[in-house]
């Protein structure tokens, strides 16, 4: 089966549509699928609900989505550094899921294995947990979070062979791991694609039988806050 694309566009080619649920990898600028979220702005497709840790900043990642009113709904754990996001959310244009970093993720690993639905302290008491079913275990309550299963997965890793097998690269590998696990379909962009055996079976992150179609490109790698010390007087 051929898994590798010449562009982002080629790699998203016959599986984009409106209204459909897709799950980002990425943790704030790093690690983000960048290219593939500019192969969306530019396929036009509208009312997406997105689940990824926040949404990028207002002119980059899943800020392009925003901009151009593609996403109707983000299922997110951040909602700061990112202008639009605030503005949309607070006028009523967006709608917003907030699930706790640990819950988000581990939604995505639930869809990933199969799990409907867990039980988690996290929340207990807070409006996470309107709505949502509470059970007593041990005389403690615990709330129903239901795991993600998405139509697509678009992540990000570092290198990658021939058959899709990833390695993602220290912190950029976030929530990218359990995104590319969600999805029906998992595309993935690298950085460097490695001729399939090349790669140590140690240090392989994620196995190829998870990602379906993979596109090599170059990337920004922006700093979402560079924080310097200011340089004391001589």
């Amino acid at each position: 089966m051929k898994k590798v694309y010449g562009s982002a566009a080629e790699a998203l080619e016959g599986l984009l549509s409106d209204d459909m649920l897709i799950a980002a990898g990425g943790f704030g600028l790093c690690g983000i699928p960048e290219l593939l979220i500019d192969a969306i702005v530019d396929s036009g497709v509208k009312n997406l609900t997105v689940a990824s840790n926040n949404a990028g900043v207002d002119d980059f990642g899943l800020g392009k989505l925003l901009a151009t009113k593609q996403i109707k709904k983000m299922m997110s754990s951040y909602v700061g550094e990112n202008a639009e996001f605030m503005r949309q959310y607070l006028s009523g244009e967006l709608e917003l899921e907030f699930n706790p970093q640990g819950t988000l993720a581990e939604r995505m690993r639930a869809g990933g294995a199969g799990i409907p639905g867990f039980y988690t302290k996290t929340g207990v008491g807070t409006v996470i947990a309107e709505g949502k079913d509470v059970k007593t275990f041990d005389g403690q309550e615990y709330i129903m979070e239901e795991g993600i299963f998405a139509d697509l997965s678009i992540v990000k890793a570092w290198k990658a062979d021939e058959t899709g097998n990833l390695i993602f690269r220290k912190t950029a590998r976030n929530f990218n791991h359990p995104a590319a696990t969600c999805g029906k379909i998992c595309v993935a962009e690298v950085e460097e694609i490695v001729p399939t055996g090349s790669l140590d079976p140690d240090l392989i992150h994620l196995p190829g039988i998870y990602v379906n179609r993979i596109v090599q490109g170059d990337h920004e790698k922006r700093i979402e806050q560079r924080t310097v010390r200011k340089r004391e007087e001589a």
